[in-house]
């Protein structure tokens, strides 16, 4: 167990770096982790309040099924948000799961608030969802977002099926959760959404100073 703990830390402890450098991590938002174990289920969680933007022994905290502290002599909390991760985990085949507040994903979410979701079709990006044939349209869900966590996680949980190993959903205001197999594939489809966001809103923004 400890070495693959130790594996797993490293594994995570990679991505945060990327993301901390792309300036994903606001303040102390956004949450990762990553799953240590089948039977029962483990997994590494981002610990409550900390500046992922730093590195050090305190970064994550390893979580029972329940998500809480394996060790409880631990003077850690794991993220507010525990409980998403661990329906991921309960419920999908992932092995990473992913969560971060950007400008752009809190942009996307409001404008198609209203609608439940999001669109997009005809980018070269959207293979790397997985979507491979010509002119592929990628719908990604908008949850709203209440403070209370158990009422988040509850409609959280409906965008999860056992059959799937990645997928995302994006919450109203708040920030995108993504999952994978692994954490490069989490990572992977965490980028993609993000480069969607991104393009969609400058696309639309030089269309709307062309016309004027």
């Amino acid at each position: 167990m400890a070495d693959e703990k130790n594996k797993r830390w490293q594994e995570l402890a990679d991505v945060k770096r990327e993301l901390a450098q792309r300036d994903w991590f606001y303040g102390t938002s956004g949450n990762l982790s990553i799953k240590v174990s089948d039977d029962p289920i483990t997994f590494l969680v981002t610990a409550s309040g900390k500046d992922k933007r730093k590195e050090t022994d305190e970064d994550f905290v390893l979580v029972n099924a329940a998500g809480n502290p394996v060790d409880p002599d631990v003077p850690l909390r794991p993220s507010a948000e525990t409980q998403l991760h661990t329906y991921v985990y309960e419920r999908t085949n992932a092995g990473c799961c992913l969560h971060v507040h950007t400008i752009d994903n809190n942009v996307i979410s409001e404008l198609y608030g209203d609608k439940g979701e999001v669109r997009f079709k005809g980018n070269e990006i959207i293979k790397a969802l997985g979507y491979w044939e010509e002119d592929a349209e990628v719908s990604l869900p908008i949850i709203e977002n209440p403070a209370h966590i158990p009422h988040l996680a509850a409609q959280f949980s409906k965008h999860l099926t056992e059959e799937t190993e990645s997928g995302a959903v994006l919450i109203r205001n708040h920030g995108i959760t993504v999952w994978g197999k692994n954490a490069s594939e989490a990572k992977r489809v965490l980028e993609a959404y993000e480069f969607l966001f991104s393009y969609y809103l400058k696309l639309t923004l030089y269309q709307k100073q062309l016309v004027t």
